[in-house]
């Protein structure tokens, strides 16, 4: 079964031909960093305009890409929550329109499900049910995944994501934007421990994230309880801004892996599986991966590629919604 997904949750225009769930004929992402670059994070207006700019486009090149026919498509799947409500609507109409014009179903999917199943296209033999945490620029989330398609939420971040911590303090560091990618390279130069950054644990047996105090503690650490810019105040050093980055990620990672690695031995998972954006963050990948052997439980992530948001896994994904039967009509909404 040939499926075409389509993802537009926030700033990728995203297209993938995906056979049988794990075939992956053609995976193209439109990104739209360059545009977002100068304003230090996504404008949601910006990017709906993108989207609408180029989506058609990106189709036409994934059907090339993937060397096959309009006709040869058995599926439309798209991401319709959650995300930037404009971007979602986008993906949405041309799904539903795609749906319509060539009789074939319909298919919705979770996009934070969807970074779950990103790691199935790559690790075919997962055992479930497993832990998945799924963290990015929007979303830090603790779920119990018992299949391909279900899953429960255990635990979620109750104000700043993760990779928006990141971002945060990557302007507070003077780097670019996305800052994740950044702070991992110059952390890599750093001494993790050269400054005590809190860890918030929300209590003995939460499963629920907190990084905004992460973030104000970067931030009163380089400017000052009163935040005020001194220009006559020497810019940071690079060993220093390396120390910072080190000691911030470290603080970050410390509590995903504890409470992770906690939820998993609490609901006795046979497996974790990382997803998100920030999945792509090394030394995350080290110390769960670390934690997860310790304790002899199998941790799955995917390539880098298949961490950012892209189309492959709502496709994948929505090849087993398919066995399951559960389509969607063209009544079906976008939220965000």
């Amino acid at each position: 079964m040939i499926i075409l997904g389509i993802e537009t949750s926030c700033d990728e225009t995203a297209i993938a031909v995906v056979e049988d769930g794990v075939k992956v004929l053609s995976n193209i992402v439109a990104s739209q960093q360059k545009l977002h670059t100068r304003f230090g994070g996504v404008v949601p207006e910006i990017a709906c305009r993108a989207h609408t700019e180029s989506i058609i486009t990106v189709i036409d090149n994934a059907i090339i890409e993937a060397n096959i026919k309009i006709s040869d498509i058995n599926a439309i799947s798209v991401a319709n929550t959650p995300g930037l409500i404009g971007a979602l609507l986008i993906g949405l109409t041309t799904a539903k329109t795609l749906s319509w014009i060539l009789k074939i179903p319909l298919i919705t999917v979770n996009h934070l499900h969807a970074h779950i199943y990103a790691s199935k296209i790559e690790h075919e033999n997962i055992d479930y049910p497993v832990i998945s945490l799924v963290v990015s620029g929007g979303h830090t989330t603790l779920f119990i995944t018992q299949s391909e398609t279900r899953h429960t939420r255990i635990g979620g971040t109750i104000d700043d994501a993760a990779g928006e911590a990141f971002d945060k303090v990557g302007k507070i560091l003077g780097l670019g934007y996305p800052a994740g990618p950044e702070i991992d390279n110059i952390s890599r130069n750093g001494n993790e421990r050269a400054i005590l950054f809190p860890r918030s644990y929300m209590g003995k047996d939460s499963l629920d994230f907190s990084f905004s105090g992460i973030k104000t503690a970067v931030l009163y650490h380089c400017l000052g309880q009163d935040t005020k810019i001194d220009r006559t105040k020497p810019r940071l050093k690079d060993h220093e801004i390396a120390d910072l980055a080190a000691s911030f990620q470290e603080a970050v990672v410390d509590v995903l892996v504890d409470k992770t690695i906690y939820a998993a031995t609490k609901f006795s998972a046979r497996g974790i599986i990382l997803g998100g954006g920030v999945a792509s963050n090394s030394r995350l990948r080290q110390k769960l991966g670390e934690a997860a052997k310790h304790r002899d439980i199998p941790l799955y992530y995917p390539s880098k590629t298949l961490c950012m948001d892209n189309a492959a896994m709502v496709a994948g994904l929505a090849y087993h919604k398919c066995q399951e039967k559960e389509f969607s009509g063209l009544e079906v909404e976008a939220i965000p």
